[in-house]
């Protein structure tokens, strides 16, 4: 299976999409995963990105483009992926198309997962990470046992610079003008589903299985 998942930053992508990998035995495609390693190892790539990132806006298209290009050539994507993170513009929306056609695939449904800006400002401000193993906690949702540290290694938490409040801000104002037409772009194509992304994560993971089962049907 194919799908896309689309949205808000903060409404869950990363979280449905693990557990949608699991289910469907496919891999999890993430951009931002990928941006964040270069951007760790100190690349070339990963210098440019940061600059992007931290003021709010977004990697150029062909860049992007080329990064899941090479990203769906690998065996693993053969039976499918759960693309997350992308497309985010309609420019990356129509490469990615003729992306699948030139290797012969197609998507099954994208999966709009809708979560008020009030909802993702306080889900995403509240993050805390653990940069020595990756550990990631919530200050109200999911807290360490102690205060700004983590659990499994002791190492102090921090909040990621895409995180920070102001931030978080700039995101959304960007979504809602450059990415929420791609749900236009994909109604057309009779690709959505849309699924509430204000519910507990366990529930909108059922909601889309649903979803998907009568989309099958």
């Amino acid at each position: 299976m194919r799908l896309v998942l689309m949205g808000p930053p903060g409404a869950g992508k990363g979280t449905q999409a693990a557990k949608l990998t699991e289910a469907l035995k496919v891999p999890h495609i993430s951009t931002g995963d990928i941006f964040r390693w270069n951007i760790k190892q100190g690349t070339q790539l990963g210098k440019k990105v940061s600059a992007i990132i931290e003021a709010g806006g977004l990697v150029p298209d062909e860049l992007t483009c080329e990064i899941v290009r090479d990203r769906l050539m690998k065996d693993d994507c053969r039976d499918g992926f759960i693309m997350d993170g992308f497309p985010r513009t309609l420019p990356q929306a129509e490469m990615f198309e003729k992306m699948l056609e030139d290797s012969n695939m197609k998507l099954d449904a994208v999966i709009n997962i809708a979560a008020e800006d009030t909802v993702i400002v306080n889900r995403m401000s509240g993050r805390r990470v653990c940069n020595n193993c990756g550990k990631v906690y919530h200050i109200t949702n999911h807290p360490p046992r102690r205060e700004g540290i983590c659990d499994e290694c002791g190492s102090p938490l921090h909040i990621r610079d895409d995180d920070r409040k102001e931030t978080v801000l700039k995101r959304l104002k960007t979504y809602h003008e450059q990415t929420k037409p791609l749900i236009e772009f994909y109604m057309r194509r009779g690709l959505i589903i849309d699924v509430d992304g204000n519910k507990p994560a366990d529930i909108t993971f059922n909601d889309i299985m649903t979803a998907l089962e009568k989309n099958r049907a």
